[in-house]
This record gives structure tokens, C-alpha cells and sequence, in this order.
């Protein structure tokens, strides 16, 4: 899987949860998810949840507390696919 699918695969979970206000065009690399995303903690945990299972991959709360912004995810996922 090349990055381009990782990413477009991350953003198809990501917009599940953004709010009404937030357009799935908002969703740029260095988007952060709290601050420019709009995505309340629970829906980041939902995230998370959704990315392990599309992934395969198990996350740690260390690597939920670094997930800041969609750039960071993807260089997690990509860690944890290593």
C-alpha cells in the first residue's frame, strides 16, 4: 500500500467524524485534529479504533497522545507497518 491509499484511506475515517462546520476538503496533511478539525476526544478515539481495525495495527496510548495532526497518523501507521 503506497501512501496515497494510506492517506485517502485515513481520510475517508477522519470525515466519518468531522462536524457539520468542517468540509472533508479541510482535510489537508498538516490538519490538526482538535484545532483545525473540529474532532471532539471521543470521536479522536473512535479514530483511532477505526484506524487499527483498517490497518491491522495495534496503537498505544503513547501514540495516541503524539496523533496531532494527519501528517502524524500516517507517520504512526507507517511505524506500526514497518
Amino acid at each position: 500500500m503506497n501512501e496515497n491509499q494510506k492517506y485517502d484511506k485515513l481520510k475517508a475515517i477522519i470525515s466519518t467524524y468531522l462536524p457539520d462546520d468542517v468540509s472533508v476538503d479541510d482535510i489537508q496533511m498538516n490538519s490538526h485534529f482538535i484545532n483545525e478539525l473540529n474532532i471532539n476526544s471521543a470521536h479522536l478515539v473512535d479514530i483511532v479504533l477505526d484506524v487499527e481495525d483498517e490497518f491491522d495495527i495495534m496503537l498505544e496510548n503513547e501514540d495516541m497522545e503524539q496523533m496531532q495532526t494527519v501528517k502524524d497518523a500516517l507517520e504512526i501507521i507507517d511505524a506500526k507497518l514497518a
